[in-house]
């Protein structure tokens, strides 16, 4: 008998990968448990596996005084163990706790106040044999989960596949991972996206649970995990730490942004990401459903950075307050619609993509303002440094103003910087140019600071190709347009956040 299970335990551990140790512990208890059941048993006793193969039953015997304590403490334990089941399963436990059952840890308790006689019963064997097949079977299979939480716990925040094994439209989504299977709750599902029994889908693994049926493994289709993670296997140069992704804002489903740097010489981060003709993005897309994503190059200037995040809105200027992190941000009349996006999708991606507040004028609305406050009328607003000329067309003039001046070097704008006085009392705007007077001097982009003392180009714009805006261009991989910046551009769409 005693071969047979030692055979077996190492049957087992071979088998099952659990280890020996173990079983033989689910061993000692399920023989003790046997031991507890017969007639004239010890009150106390205890299961080792002695150097022959056999398992021998001593009787302890404790004083007086240690054992009382020990039993307080064990009914401490059932008692805190109780009120843990009553809270986790919401209902109040009439259990009784009787002495009898508890079981007592003597392990601190010195060896030579601790008497142990052999009370092994002759029929022991045959007791074995009857009792603990089933307790034994038990100890193995939470043996194999906990083997299994320890090693979905230390996966959170991964990226795995399975294939959908239940699936409803307003339901939960069962996913087998081989070893277990996942919940995709429906919160953690993607608006729009259906999922068919038996196709494979990527998730990440977002929380795991121990359960007494095993762990509960949560995946969701909503992390940001899962857009870096798909990067990370489609595009060599991010998984070789070539290039970078420095940040992601998503609104899954619907549009992501994510912002990649480089730190190679000569490596184009967004060129890595797009891939040759929009391959690597476009294995991407097909991933997320059809999610349009925009690829945006990073930069430690929160002013480019702003600009570059809001495309493919071609930004005008953008002044940021480094001391609450708001940015006012300038477009042309026709890009305020797509520099908002639908529903502010575009602005409020750039937000959290920058972790800055934007907020979004039109060049007519910012001239309106910035006008006022040249004549007088802004109730103490900070002028930013353009001309504060209003052209023909009632666009403000592009230009940037002279030192110590509000006007550039336009002659009808400079004679309206010596009759300030005459204007209207009420500080309403007023033409003193035509557009064609302005094209006499070239205009500047910039991105200006409150407070800054220069004035530098815009976006990636030398000063002599300030005046031409950047275009954007699109390529278009499979049926989903991916845009790439150029210049002030990108990809994109959205609203300033609240």
């Amino acid at each position: 008998m005693s071969q047979e299970i030692i055979d077996a335990v190492k049957e087992i551990e071979r088998d099952k990968g659990i280890e020996s140790g173990t079983l033989v512990r689910a061993l000692e208890d399920a023989l003790l448990a046997a031991y507890k059941k017969t007639p004239g048993a010890a009150r106390h006793a205890t299961v080792v596996l002695d150097e022959g193969g056999d398992f021998r039953v001593f009787a302890i015997e404790l004083p007086a005084d240690i054992e009382e304590r020990l039993l307080d403490e064990a009914r401490e334990r059932a008692i805190d163990e109780l009120e843990r089941l009553e809270e986790e399963n919401g209902e109040r436990s009439h259990t009784l706790v009787n002495d009898i059952d508890l079981d007592l840890d003597w392990s601190d308790v010195p060896d030579e106040l601790v008497q142990r006689e052999d009370a092994t019963p002759h029929d022991f064997g045959r007791i074995a044999a009857q009792t603990a097949k089933q307790v034994i079977l038990q100890r193995i299979r939470e043996a194999e989960r906990a083997m299994m939480y320890d090693e979905y716990i230390d996966r959170v925040t991964e990226v795995v596949t399975g294939i959908v094994q239940q699936a409803g439209d307003r339901n939960n989504v069962l996913v087998d991972l081989g070893k277990v299977e996942a919940l995709l709750p429906r919160s953690e599902q993607v608006d729009g996206e259906r999922y068919e029994q038996g196709s494979r889908i990527k998730a990440v693994i977002t929380e795991v649970r121990s359960g007494t049926k095993g762990p509960q493994v949560i995946l969701s289709r909503r992390d940001s995990e899962l857009i870096k993670t798909l990067f990370e296997l489609e595009v060599p140069e991010i998984a070789d730490g070539l290039v970078e992704i420095r940040g992601v804002a998503r609104e899954p489903g619907y549009r992501s942004k994510i912002a990649v740097e480089s730190h190679a010489q000569g490596v184009d981060p967004v060129g890595a990401c797009v891939g040759p003709r929009g391959s690597r993005v476009r294995m991407v897309v097909s991933e997320l459903r059809g999610e349009k994503i925009d690829i945006i190059p990073w930069n430690r200037e929160p002013a480019r950075f702003i600009a570059k995040a809001l495309s493919p809105a071609r930004v005008r200027e953008v002044f940021v307050d480094d001391e609450t992190k708001e940015a006012t941000v300038i477009v042309p009349d026709d890009q305020l619609a797509l520099a908002i996006g639908k529903e502010g999708l575009n602005a409020r991606l750039a937000a959290r993509l920058t972790g800055w507040k934007v907020d979004i004028q039109s060049d007519s609305e910012f001239a309106h303002a910035e006008a006022e406050a040249a004549y007088g009328g802004g109730d103490g607003e900070e002028f930013t440094g353009r001309c504060a000329g209003i052209l023909s067309n009632g666009k403000r003039c592009p230009n940037a103003a002279l030192p110590g001046s509000r006007y550039c070097g336009v002659q009808a704008h400079q004679e309206l910087a010596g009759k300030q006085a005459e204007l209207p009392a009420d500080g309403a705007p007023v033409e003193v140019a035509s557009e064609a007077e302005v094209q006499q001097l070239p205009p500047v982009g910039r991105i200006a600071e409150p407070g800054g003392t220069g004035v530098v180009p815009g976006p990636d714009l030398t000063p002599d190709a300030a005046a031409e805006p950047a275009s954007a261009t699109a390529e278009v991989v499979s049926d989903v347009p991916i845009e790439r910046s150029s210049g002030a551009n990108g990809d994109g769409g959205g609203a300033p956040p609240a």
